[in-house]
């Protein structure tokens, strides 16, 4: 096990939670918990929660349709201006509350803020929204804190789901890392690639069906680093073109756990899984 989180596991971030969570394949119970160990000994392992509810909302908005490298910096410029740092937008203000903050904040200008994340109208439109909503329902982001990490967490998913631009990956990645929620397996383009081209989803499986396959497969307490580490792999050895099995089956540690479905080494074609059925 590495000594320090990879810098490009970024979805937990350095604040997404910071105990090590040690997993053993030999142990594993399913063949999904087996690739989940795997990929234990490949990143280094935590558990999550912790975040501030509100902010994992806006965090997660803001990484709509784009990459964590382009929207971590327009979360930190938002962060700068309206967080509880005392930026411009809270006059100073330490205690300053993000969502009153954002409920209040001009378009343009947050528009302008957030630039760097693509789709800045759109997203900054979705962002002031959801501030009027949680600042009417919950009082601030305390409150809505208080409903992600404490409410029934099939109503807390319900709600998110109910809200403007709030989609399943974005609600459960809220459970995920706000709430600390166990049994919570977020599915981004990466986990639902994998999941199906190794076999441990049907290959025609959407975003939701994968999603319980692996909350029914994966013991809870691992679902939150199965979720970042499957984005770190398909980063590094399995992309959506050039998986590292294509030109050499040895290049991938999880070769021989692997269906390749979809995946042509013979041919050198790489296509979806759906397309195979």
């Amino acid at each position: 096990m590495r000594d320090e989180e990879p810098a490009e596991n970024i979805s937990g971030g350095t604040a997404g939670g910071g105990q090590s969570a040690p997993f053993d394949p030999e142990t594993a119970g399913t063949r999904a918990e087996t690739i989940v160990d795997r990929l234990g000994e490949l990143y280094w392992t935590k558990t999550y929660g912790g975040r501030d509810a509100f902010e994992c909302l806006v965090r997660t908005v803001l990484s709509q349709n784009t990459t964590d490298k382009v929207s971590q910096p327009a979360h930190d410029e938002l962060m700068a201006r309206y967080g509880s740092d005392g930026g411009p937008a809270s006059g100073g203000d330490t205690d300053a509350d993000l969502a009153r903050a954002l409920a209040d904040a001009d378009q343009p200008e947050l528009a302008e803020t957030i630039s760097s994340a693509g789709l800045y109208n759109q997203k900054s439109k979705r962002i002031i929204t959801l501030a009027q909503r949680i600042c009417e329902e919950y009082g601030g982001e305390d409150g809505f804190d208080e409903f992600v990490r404490e409410g029934d967490p099939d109503e807390v998913r319900s709600t998110l789901l109910d809200m403007n631009g709030v989609g399943p990956k974005t609600a459960d990645c809220v459970l995920l890392f706000a709430g600390g929620r166990g049994g919570v397996f977020p599915v981004d383009t990466h986990v639902h690639r994998i999941t199906r081209r190794m076999g441990l989803a049907p290959a025609e499986a959407d975003h939701e069906t994968v999603r319980e396959y692996l909350e029914r497969d994966v013991p809870a307490a691992k679902c939150g680093f199965g979720h970042t580490a499957m984005i770190q792999f398909g980063r590094e050895y399995c992309s959506a073109r050039k998986p590292a099995c294509l030109d050499d089956p040895d290049a991938c540690p999880l070769a021989g756990h692997c269906d390749q479905v979809g995946v042509y080494p013979a041919s050198g074609d790489v296509v979806d899984p759906s397309e195979t059925v």
